[in-house]
C-alpha cells in the first residue's frame, strides 16, 4: 500500500525559508533571497534554493510575497506605474558613476541606474498579494490544485492559524520523482 503525505511532510519550514519584513528595502529583500537561492560554486551563483521571499509585518504575520519577477518588474516604469525614474532624470553623469564603468552603453546604464535607483524602496510597494495558502494537513493533490488554480509556485503553509513553512511545485514535482523511482 503507497504511503500517503501530507503538505506537512514534504514542505520548507519556515525557519529555511527567506522572509523580510514588510518595511524593508528592496535591497534588503533581494539580498536575503540571494542568500537562499544561491549556492556558489567556483565564484557563480546557481540555483539551489527559493524565489520568493515571505514578508512579514512586525508581528510576524503574512502579509505578501516578494518574488523574482515583482523585483524585476519594479524596473519597467510602464509597468510598474511609476515607482522606477527614466533614465533622463537620473543624469547621465551620476548613473556613469554608480554603474562604475564608463564604457557601458545606455541599455545597461538603464539598468544598473535603475536597479540603484530602486535599493531603497519599501518591499511594502512592489510585493505581491498572497494567492492561496494552505493547511499542513492537506493532501498533496490539494496542493498541486491550489497551485495550478492560483498560478503560483509556492503556498504558504499554516497549521492552527500558524505560518509554519512554504510547499513549492518543485517539491511536489520531487514527490513525483519518488514516486517512478520506487
Amino acid at each position: 500500500m503507497p504511503i500517503t503525505k501530507k503538505v506537512r511532510d514534504i514542505m520548507v519550514p519556515l525557519s529555511d525559508y527567506a522572509v523580510t519584513n514588510v518595511k524593508s528595502s528592496l535591497k534588503e529583500a533581494v539580498l536575503s533571497l540571494r542568500k537562499q537561492y544561491c549556492q556558489v560554486e567556483e565564484g557563480r551563483c546557481t540555483e539551489a534554493g527559493h524565489r520568493s521571499v515571505l514578508v512579514l509585518d512586525d508581528s510576524g504575520a503574512l502579509v505578501g510575497v516578494l518574488d523574482f519577477r515583482s523585483v524585476l518588474r519594479v524596473l519597467i516604469p510602464e509597468i510598474a506605474g511609476g515607482l522606477t525614474v527614466r533614465l533622463e532624470s537620473l543624469g547621465v553623469a551620476a548613473a556613469f558613476a554608480e554603474a562604475g564603468a564608463a564604457d557601458l552603453d545606455e541599455s545597461r546604464l538603464d539598468f544598473y541606474g535603475r536597479v540603484r535607483k530602486n535599493a531603497e524602496t519599501r518591499v511594502s510597494e512592489i510585493m505581491l498579494k498572497v494567492r492561496g495558502t494552505i493547511d499542513a494537513e492537506a493532501d498533496l493533490m490539494d496542493a498541486l490544485r491550489l497551485i495550478y488554480r492560483n498560478k503560483v509556485h509556492m503556498l504558504p503553509v499554516f497549521d492552527a492559524g500558524k505560518l509554519v513553512g512554504v510547499v513549492r511545485d518543485s517539491d511536489l514535482f520531487l514527490v513525483v520523482a519518488d514516486i517512478f523511482r520506487t
